[in-house]
């Protein structure tokens, strides 16, 4: 079975389980996944049941889909993504974003948990995307490319929509929430980041560090869907504070602000 029969075999798997089209997607990372328990009339579906689709092996990933309403939108959410660092290829990272876009997804939230690498952050901090560097020297359209899928050369001039910017922006100061804006560099993981590599990442123009997000921003890209990324900042990234760092303060610090990342993304949601 080639690449398009098992996106179309996952897609109409889902398809088959509610009677709507969702329009917008949502991918939850880590700690964050307690917003799709908000989705109204929900139906979930596990990874597992779903034809063709990797399993999230990571803490504070639940590993399942929920369709339902948002904010009287349409949407389908991620509870926990896959990562290069589980040792799964990209292509196998990237096909739910390949799914969304077979039945009918046009515009996608990405949101993950983050290292902050800019000293004016701090824990807890919200971040609006509004570029990323690929550090890794891995892209998932490397291959032969499927013309049905998207163009072999694709520019990212504009990854992260800029409309969907302003909407977040507004959203951001409606509710009176301080949203940062900056840069976000993917690192592979699974091990944080150096202080020497933080320091590089700095000098490059980054604001915060990540081991997730730019291969399913690319493809969402190829596909031509509107990409809005948010970053939670958990922790600062390594060198910054003199302290070791740990996937439980990333949850820890993920609950703590949770009230307010479901709030904008909410507010977000409703003014789409």
């Amino acid at each position: 079975m080639n690449l398009l029969e098992k996106i179309n075999e996952s897609a109409n798997y889902i398809l088959s389980k509610v009677e709507f089209k969702p329009s917008i997607g949502i991918i939850l990372g880590s700690g964050l996944g307690d917003l799709a328990e908000k989705i109204e009339n929900p139906e979930v579906i596990k990874y597992d049941d779903i034809p063709n689709f990797p399993i999230s092996t990571v803490e504070g990933h639940k590993g399942r889909l929920i369709l339902g309403e948002l904010e009287n939108k349409k949407v389908i959410a991620m509870q926990g993504r896959f990562h290069f660092y589980e040792g799964y290829p990209l292509e196998d990272v990237t096909f739910p974003i390949r799914v969304m876009k077979a039945i009918g997804i046009e515009i996608i939230i990405v949101t993950n948990a983050a290292g902050g690498a800019n000293k004016d952050y701090k824990p807890g901090d919200l971040m609006l995307i509004t570029d990323h560097i690929n550090f890794t020297g891995r892209n998932p359209l490397m291959g032969r490319n499927i013309d049905d899928l998207g163009p072999r050369f694709l520019d990212m001039t504009s990854s992260y929509d800029k409309q969907l910017i302003e909407i977040a922006k507004n959203s951001a100061k409606s509710i009176d929430v301080d949203l940062k804006e900056g840069v976000y560099m993917w690192f592979t993981g699974p091990t944080y980041e150096t202080p020497s590599e933080v320091r590089l990442a700095r000098t490059l123009g980054a604001d915060a560090v990540g081991m997730s997000t730019v291969p399913e921003v690319i493809v969402a890209r190829h596909g031509g869907m509107k990409v809005l990324g948010i970053s939670c900042i958990t922790n600062m990234a390594a060198g910054i504070l003199d302290k070791p760092l740990n996937h439980e303060e990333v949850v820890e610090t993920s609950e703590k602000v949770k009230g307010t990342f479901e709030k904008l993304i909410r507010k977000i949601v409703r003014n789409i």
